[in-house]
């Protein structure tokens, strides 16, 4: 009897230790609620954007930590995290405050598409009045866009960069590598309410 009841209590003993052990492992994004979830998606998507665009065009990293501020959005992969996200999530990030707003990016007219099926941008704001502008009121990219890198025009610093008006440059990767010119039109981009609401 002793022996079966210490053999129940190490069993009992065992499986505590197992569940503690399963537990402590469970991965952090599972306690995570929806809107902190997908912000990690975003934050860690907006890292993944910016390594690809310095391994295909290395000055543009100058070119981003100098500016104002900037923005990247891709739409790889987005539908898998966001059911009904439009055509893709972004993140703004302010270089002078370090403050981040999480954006929206959305097919505004039927027909044009996006150029491509898949692409990441990485926009530039040269100062403050048009980085405020872009996050505060948004920006559509018209259908009628056609803008194309041009080299010598922008500058070094903007190689491989298209610039969509004064003060905005966009960088444009699909999966061949750098745009040199911008298919992704008839596009708005937007902040989200919901994911600035609890801060970040």
């Amino acid at each position: 009897m002793r022996t079966m009841k210490r053999f129940k209590i190490s069993v009992v003993i065992i499986g505590f230790a197992l569940f503690s052990s399963v537990a402590s492992a469970r991965p952090a994004w599972l306690d995570r609620r929806p809107e902190e979830k997908q912000r990690q998606v975003i934050l860690e998507q907006s890292s993944e954007v910016l390594a690809k665009l310095y391994q295909s065009q290395p000055e543009a990293k100058a070119a981003v930590e100098k500016a104002y501020g900037y923005a990247t959005f891709s739409n790889f992969g987005v539908k898998i995290f966001f059911a009904g996200s439009g055509s893709g999530r972004g993140l703004a990030v302010n270089n002078k405050t370090q403050q981040k707003t999480f954006m929206n990016m959305a097919e505004v007219q039927a027909g044009l598409g996006l150029g491509v099926k898949s692409f990441m941008l990485v926009w530039v704001f040269d100062n403050e009045q048009v980085f405020n502008s872009f996050v505060n009121s948004g920006w559509e990219l018209g259908g009628q866009a056609s803008a194309a890198a041009k080299a010598g025009e922008t500058g070094a610093a903007y190689q491989g960069a298209i610039q969509i008006a004064s003060g905005i440059y966009v960088y444009q990767l699909t999966g061949s590598g750098l745009a040199v010119e911008l298919t992704a039109k008839g596009t708005k981009y937007y902040k989200d309410n919901d994911l600035n609401k609890s801060g970040n």
